[in-house]
């Protein structure tokens, strides 16, 4: 979801990634190159990092889930949603600087839309991240027989409170996942903390009310393994909407360069003015013999 760049092999991955993203193709160019030229490199290392976490979070977050659902005294409603935050922790920073660790085909599609993300790669990440989440779930359902109910996500009330309910804690992950993954003034160390605590913090939220996926994989994965497809539409609807909300609504707050030279100006000017007052008050002696 989020990602702190290291070097060697991952800033050359990185910036690869930023220029494909902010580089349009022309048609003429696509028909002169290949599609395999057009992919960038690295792409099948990061395919494959973006389907183990995307197994392992599933593997993790539906299997809580099960648990705690089939048994409380095993695994409560408040552990499945800290092992869902731990696990998206430890996979930003195991993976953060291979893939980016999105783990969820509505953060790809935010990351492409506000342009931090190349669109020639979505297909492939979301591909990654659906296979990761279908194996995982059937791996579930042979080691956790005869649970049925493979940690899936459904409405406890009503398809429209879930709905909005996916949308608003979606927002508040994307929010923070743009801070700290786009904006290099932010504390890139802190990416996979900041994200996953706030993972933690709004499926504690959301799970008596929609379940908390936040993720379309996570909830397509667990319906296909239990059969179970009510209101699946309300988890791909919601978590777009709120990725790409939260997305833009970084993006619109955040500062640019010529803004971040222009307050620095400001404050150099304020702390003038505020000295040069200073010392007006601290000489009166000088403005008595200027006044005669």
């Amino acid at each position: 979801m989020a990602s702190h760049t290291r070097p060697n092999i991952s800033n050359e991955i990185h910036d690869i990634d930023v220029v494909t993203a902010h580089s349009s193709i022309s048609p003429s160019l696509l028909h002169h190159k290949s599609f395999g030229e057009l992919l960038p490199p690295f792409l099948a290392r990061k395919v494959v990092a973006e389907m183990i976490a995307t197994f392992l979070l599933v593997f993790v977050t539906c299997g809580a889930g099960a648990l705690s659902v089939s048994n409380s005294g095993v695994v409560s409603q408040l552990g499945a949603s800290v092992a869902g935050g731990l696990i998206v922790t430890v996979m930003i920073y195991a993976v953060g600087h291979i893939s980016g660790a999105h783990m969820n085909p509505a953060v790809t599609f935010a990351f492409a839309v506000s342009r931090h993300f190349p669109w020639i790669q979505v297909p492939f990440y979301m591909c990654a991240q659906i296979s990761g989440a279908m194996v995982a779930s059937f791996v579930l359902r042979e080691l956790l027989h005869p649970i049925t109910n493979l940690g899936t996500t459904t409405p406890s009330d009503t398809a429209v409170k879930a709905l909005v309910m996916e949308t608003v804690v979606t927002f508040c992950m994307m929010f923070v996942t743009s801070a700290v993954a786009t904006d290099t003034k932010a504390v890139g160390e802190l990416a996979g903390l900041a994200v996953g605590s706030s993972v933690c913090i709004t499926s504690i939220l959301a799970g008596p009310v929609s379940g908390g996926s936040m993720n379309p994989a996570r909830t397509l994965g667990p319906a296909v393994a239990s059969r179970n497809y009510q209101s699946l539409w309300v988890y791909f609807v919601g978590p777009v909407l709120g990725t790409v909300s939260g997305s833009f609504s970084y993006s619109f707050i955040r500062m640019t360069e010529k803004q971040q030279h222009a307050t620095a100006a400001q404050k150099l000017s304020s702390f003038k003015l505020r000295r040069l007052q200073s010392q007006e008050m601290a000489s009166p002696t000088s403005n008595a013999f200027e006044n005669v």
